[in-house]
């Protein structure tokens, strides 16, 4: 795990909803994971430098805000980690296609990447699809990078000749989704019955820290979707479990306040 990696894991875990926090329970917090307070300050200082994080001052402290960007990315995670539903299919895929003039390269490279955070897929150059990409969160994707004038996205019905199987294989990196997930299991696997809290602490920001990163690789496909096997929603399901059982355990950690 990097400092600022992990910055990002304890503001989607431990300070979501809200957006701001001090750096001195940042700094308690990260210590507990192994980090010096020297390596917590650079990193949130690099943070802010990339404009991910907003310095304000409160008194003689000072707390550091997500950027709205940032607060965007976290809100799509927790979305997809922790707000599963059994909503059914509506048999819908949801089509993105955009052409983006060379002068717009970086903006595009950063929306392609943002996609596959809310589920995208691309079966070809230009085009991306998702069965379940929340169409909300696509129109402010494309409105922050200012891109409408090149992109279009629909709700429609397949109809090509070849069955879904084939769209999913070539749209979606499920083989490393599921070498993820297999780690992820044996993380949880590993994990003791009933852990103290430190130890519960840990293991819960690692644990979601780890999970985040498998949603650029799953798309959170419906059952019907799924080719056999591949169990990503089981181990979502299993995930949000196990996290419960932890931050239960982790509660004299998590109600802790730093005093320096």
């Amino acid at each position: 795990m990097r400092a600022r990696s992990t910055l990002f894991t304890l503001y989607t875990e431990l300070v979501y909803p809200d957006d701001t926090v001090w750096i001195g329970q940042l700094v308690h917090w990260m210590e507990r994971l192994g980090f010096s307070e020297p390596a917590v300050r650079a990193a949130v200082s690099r943070s802010a430098a990339r404009g991910w994080v907003i310095p304000e001052r409160k008194g003689r402290r000072a707390y550091y805000r997500l950027s709205p960007r940032v607060y965007w990315q976290v809100r799509q995670v927790r979305r997809r980690l922790c707000e599963m539903h059994d909503a059914v299919w509506d048999g819908y895929w949801r089509i993105l296609v955009y052409a983006v003039p060379e002068g717009l390269r970086s903006q595009r490279d950063k929306f392609r990447n943002e996609l596959v955070l809310l589920g995208y897929g691309t079966p070809a150059a230009g085009v991306w699809v998702s069965p379940t990409a929340d169409l909300e969160a696509t129109r402010e994707l494309v409105g922050y990078y200012g891109l409408e004038p090149y992109v279009e996205f629909f709700r429609a019905e397949r109809v090509g000749a070849q069955p879904e199987p084939r769209l999913v294989e070539r749209a979606f990196h499920l083989e490393e989704a599921a070498e993820r997930y297999r780690a992820l299991n044996a993380r949880m696997d590993a994990l003791p019955a009933e852990p103290a809290p430190e130890e519960a602490f840990v293991s819960l920001v690692r644990l979601v820290h780890e999970a985040r990163k498998v949603l650029f690789f799953d798309p959170g496909l419906p059952p019907e979707l799924a080719p056999a096997g591949f169990d990503g929603r089981r181990s979502l399901e299993r995930f949000a479990q196990v996290r419960k059982r932890l931050r239960a355990a982790a509660e004299p950690i998590l109600a802790e306040a730093a005093v320096t």
